[in-house]
């Protein structure tokens, strides 16, 4: 079993040469492990074209090195230098209006462009024949957050070359093109490849089969585009450990497609920016403005161990207020805390806070750090000394089992519904989102994962709200599971070409229960739809047929069918509230035979192996005693403190060294 471990995120080229070592003792002293460093250097390490200056970066790794940390190395490519982007000023991308994404911050590049990709392949082939064999460098990083800022979708004529490839490549022939589009619809025919453009600046929305396939295509860019680097570094340093950080509530490309050349997944969390930009409503936020969402985290936690197959770690952890966010408060005393050991308790094998010193400069100077900018430890750091004494004496280890329950989330769906929404606010990954936090408030520990066919087998329970179009093997695999299954609101609704099914939706899911959709509706806000008295709907209701072997469990108070039901497998038709979905999770966890947790509102529960970790999201202290019984706490106490966390064995306690 791997140890858990923290680390840092490290910009020797930002300090003076003569802080480095200083930095790295002091490191060491409060018990980090790991540094990562490198992935913004790009104008440092080639200030001019093929003008190589590696040698700084060769000493900040050895006095790293010598303090006895292991090292991220980043390749420098979320970043390309002035001199680079004035020789090809076509690298940049354009958005949708078709203006280019000009110099000056960062990911200012097309994945399209061909020209950049092999500068980058030169850049990293050089880093990777340098550093492939130092024995201080423990993994890899492949550029930095792909995506973000708005950067996977580029609209500029590299782009339009490569997407008539890609279509080409997939159709073969026109004609099948035009079918597989609906192109008959407002005589939108091509006659050959060259004809087609990018889906932007029409004049009303362009087809959704168009949109999709751009949407399919600018993924398998970025797939591509990590592959080239992930092979080069495989080259020259062979059996390394290769990542990337991918970053929370962000789905404009497949995660899981990518995560295939990847050794271990990672992820940026910032519990208090993202609560800032969610849709959750003012008093939501207020009560969690210095904490964040008690489960947004933890989901990303359980997506992205998917991700990496099982590794996976957290490579920036906010360590005190941001930067980038609408309002940028301060964590809670403990938050910071509580956020290291929920990313534990989900296994990931590091915690790595960003950053180690705050910058006085530049776009991110007003973003916190383990140190202030004049180099004096800030509350993160002491937070960091506490957390890394602690898991010595926990003797803390990845321990994660694969859980009884799976929530599927599929990124294709994300993109199907934000191109025909229905409803303005019908976002696929609030509801996957909602239903998590419905599972975690009973108690349950739960495996986010692909919708394919390995990760549905040996469950009890399987839930897939909104899946666009699933495959014949992941139904066959849903129907031959054994497990309880509920489905959700518009899943099975399209084809893999963006067409309502000849037999109407759920499509191919008729085979695990026999209802047919024939109508459906969005809800505006404010508005909803009684169940009775089990909740309402919200957002989204359907209107079903069903088939004599299917039963209603639910009925609105309209006469619709709320929930119905065949067997094993369960059909929601709606979007519910807190209280529907908690009243319909009951009915499923009895079938499923599942055994729940009655948690207070704050408290979360959470399983590594055998270890068992409880925190508290909320304001005030709460007892917990009921929880853990006669249980020996490891760490923490029974009256649990806003921030808290406690944990015990539930193997053997016996010997525990309280904390």
């Amino acid at each position: 079993m791997t140890r858990q471990r923290l680390g840092v995120c490290y910009y020797p080229e930002h300090w003076p040469e003569s802080r480095w070592s200083q930095d790295a003792e002091l490191m060491k002293e409060i018990g980090l492990s790991f540094v990562r460093i490198g992935e913004f250097a790009w104008s440092r390490l080639e200030p001019r074209d093929g003008e190589y200056r590696f040698e700084w970066l060769g000493r900040a790794i050895d006095a790293l090195d010598r303090a006895g940390l292991k090292i991220v190395l980043g390749t420098p490519t979320a970043t390309p230098p002035k001199w680079l982007f004035d020789k090809m000023p076509d690298m940049a991308a354009l958005d949708a209006d078709g203006r280019p994404r000009k110099f000056g911050s960062r990911r200012h590049y097309c994945f399209s462009h061909e020209g950049y990709a092999k500068e980058c392949d030169r850049i990293v082939e050089r880093l990777a024949r340098i550093f492939g064999a130092h024995p201080a460098i423990a993994a890899w990083q492949t550029d930095n957050e792909y995506g973000c800022h708005d950067t996977v979708l580029s609209y500029s004529p590299a782009a339009l070359r490569a997407f008539r490839l890609w279509l080409e490549a997939k159709y073969r022939r026109i004609e099948t093109l035009n079918q597989a589009w609906g192109n008959v619809f407002w005589s939108m025919d091509y006659r050959s490849f060259d004809e087609i453009e990018l889906p932007n600046l029409t004049v009303t929305e362009a087809n959704p089969s168009h949109l999709m396939d751009f949407r399919r295509f600018s993924s398998d860019q970025i797939v591509a585009f990590n592959r080239r680097q992930v092979e080069i570094i495989r080259r020259h340093a062979p059996g390394a450990t290769i990542l990337h950080n991918f970053m929370g509530a962000f789905v404009d490309f497949d995660h899981y497609a990518l995560g295939e050349d990847l050794n271990v997944a990672a992820w940026d969390s910032y519990p208090l920016g993202f609560l800032e930009r969610s849709s959750h409503d003012d008093d939501f936020k207020l009560r969690y403005m210095r904490v964040g969402d008690p489960d947004f985290q933890a989901f990303h936690h359980d997506l992205y161990r998917a991700c990496g197959r099982g590794r996976w770690q957290v490579m920036e952890q906010q360590p005190g207020p941001v930067n980038w966010a609408p309002w940028n408060p301060a964590p809670a005393a403990g938050a910071v805390r509580l956020w290291t050991y929920e990313a534990f308790a989900a296994g990931a094998e590091t915690v790595s806070y960003f950053r180690w010193r705050q910058a006085p400069f530049a776009q991110e100077q007003m973003h916190e750090a383990l140190l202030l900018p004049n180099a004096e430890p800030n509350e993160g750091f002491h937070v960091a000394a506490r957390v890394s004494r602690e898991l010595a004496a926990l003797d803390a280890r990845v321990e994660a089992a694969r859980a009884s329950v799976a929530l599927i989330f599929d990124y294709e769906s994300a993109w199907a519904w934000r191109i025909e929404p229905q409803g303005q606010d019908f976002a696929y990954f609030d509801l996957v989102l909602s239903i998590y936090r419905g599972l975690r408030r009973a108690g349950l520990s739960v495996d986010v994962v692909a919708p394919s066919t390995a990760d549905v087998a040996e469950r009890r329970l399987i839930v897939a709200p909104a899946l666009f179009a699933p495959s014949e093997d992941f139904a066959q695999a849903l129907a031959e599971s054994g497990a309880t299954i509920l489905l959700g609101p518009r899943i099975g609704s399209k084809t893999a070409d963006f067409q309502i099914p000849a037999n109407l939706p759920p499509g191919i899911l008729q085979r695990l229960i026999d209802i047919r959709v024939r109508r459906v509706e969005s809800l505006r806000p404010g508005a909803s739809i009684k169940i009775a008295s089990e909740g309402v709907f919200v957002r989204w209701r359907e209107s079903l047929a069903l088939g004599e072997s299917v039963q209603r469990e639910l009925t609105s108070d309209d006469g619709e069918t709320a929930l119905a039901r065949s067997g094993n497998v369960f059909y929601l038709s709606g979007w519910p509230d807190e209280d529907l979905l908690a009243n319909v999770l009951r009915r499923v966890f009895d079938d499923a035979q599942l055994s729940t947790l009655d948690l207070p509102e704050d408290i979360r529960v959470r399983d590594n192996g055998a270890m068992r970790y409880f925190f508290n999201y909320g304001p005030n202290p709460t007892d917990i005693s009921a929880l853990i019984g006669d249980e020996a706490l490891l760490l923490g106490e029974r009256i649990l403190e806003p921030c808290g966390v406690a944990a015990f064995r539930r193997d053997d306690c016996r010997t525990a060294a309280k904390l």
